[in-house]
């Protein structure tokens, strides 16, 4: 039996299982990987530092797979925005096929990506997002449920109810993010409505991701408990592994007169980086969701696409088939 889904046939991948952009890991030797094995590799667009880095990070992923992968564009308010046109534009000069989108406001993007023939995902955290984004004209929805990595939005409604509100809501493919990381997941997020799933913390814990060892080993020793949400006060909450770090900030922000500015100087996405290449966990915040408490090793991503596939279809065939009597 194969997972074939509207998903796989519309992103052209054999297994419906996607590597979501991630800032400083979606680079072209985890994208390239995830993409071999089967999957959907994502490269994230602003982890470099110009358009033109893009561009030649884009042929650098090409030159490692001959499978579909993607680019991650994602749109946050900022004092000093990058600049996005100037990435959108580099992203369909290359030729990419696939685009996930995030963040705010994406429309004038999605115009243009599907404009140029691009096939657009569109990642949110609420159903109504996700309607709004099938109206905007977008291929497919990535849901993400509350106990994802990075922003979650302020709904805190977790998987097992946001993946079928949404797939009662929109006609087009979805695919489920959020808590997801082995076989389990994949089964039950294609059981709830989703036909495909986005992984960011399970591929941080593979042999390909870019970051340091002592990153992935974190991973595998915290339980589904170790994370901290950050920001809350500043409705703009992020789910971070927990830190001393991160458990500072969270310290900061009960003072209800506290403000961003008492924790600029922990939450840094310079700092992040720094954590993630050189594995002083402290030097700056990891982003990771509750399913750090589902890592158990850090296989390959061929291992891992392997064995989640070979999973979900035991799963579906025998134990759920068994119940039917």
């Amino acid at each position: 039996m194969a997972l074939k889904t509207r998903f796989t046939e519309l992103v052209g991948i054999e297994k419906p299982i996607v590597q979501g952009g991630m800032m400083w890991v979606g680079r072209a030797e985890l994208a390239a990987a995830v993409s071999n094995a089967g999957g959907l590799g994502i490269l994230t667009a602003l982890t470099q530092p110009t358009p033109d880095d893009l561009r030649k990070e884009i042929e650098r992923c090409r030159q490692m797979t001959d499978k579909p992968f993607g680019v991650n564009l994602t749109i946050l308010p900022s004092v000093n925005p990058p600049p996005y046109a100037e990435y959108r534009k580099a992203i369909i000069e290359m030729g990419v096929k696939v685009v996930e989108t995030a963040g705010h406001n994406p429309g004038e993007h999605v115009e243009d990506f599907k404009n140029n023939g691009i096939i657009v995902v569109h990642k949110c955290t609420a159903v109504r997002h996700a309607v709004s984004a099938e109206k905007m004209g977008v291929d497919a929805i990535s849901i993400d449920g509350f106990e994802c990595a990075g922003h979650p939005g302020e709904d805190d409604i977790p998987g097992l109810v946001l993946i079928p509100a949404a797939a009662d809501k929109v006609s087009i493919p979805m695919i489920a993010s959020g808590g997801i990381g082995d076989g389990r997941g994949l089964a039950a997020a294609l059981a709830l409505g989703a036909e495909g799933v986005n992984m960011g913390t399970r591929f941080c814990a593979t042999v390909e991701a870019p970051i340091h060892d002592n990153v992935k080993q974190l991973l595998v020793s915290n339980t589904e408990r170790d994370t901290n949400l950050i920001f809350r006060s500043l409705r703009n909450t992020g789910r971070v592994a927990k830190t001393g770090r991160s458990s500072e900030v969270v310290e900061i922000l009960k003072n209800p007169e506290a403000t961003f500015g008492d924790v600029h100087h922990l939450v840094k996405g310079a700092d992040g980086r720094v954590a993630l290449e050189t594995g002083d966990t402290e030097a700056g915040l990891v982003w990771a969701g509750q399913i750090q408490g589902l890592i158990h090793d850090i296989p390959t991503c061929q291992e891992l696409l392997d064995r989640m596939v070979a999973d979900a279809e035991a799963i579906i065939k025998g134990r759920l088939a068994g119940f039917l009597g």
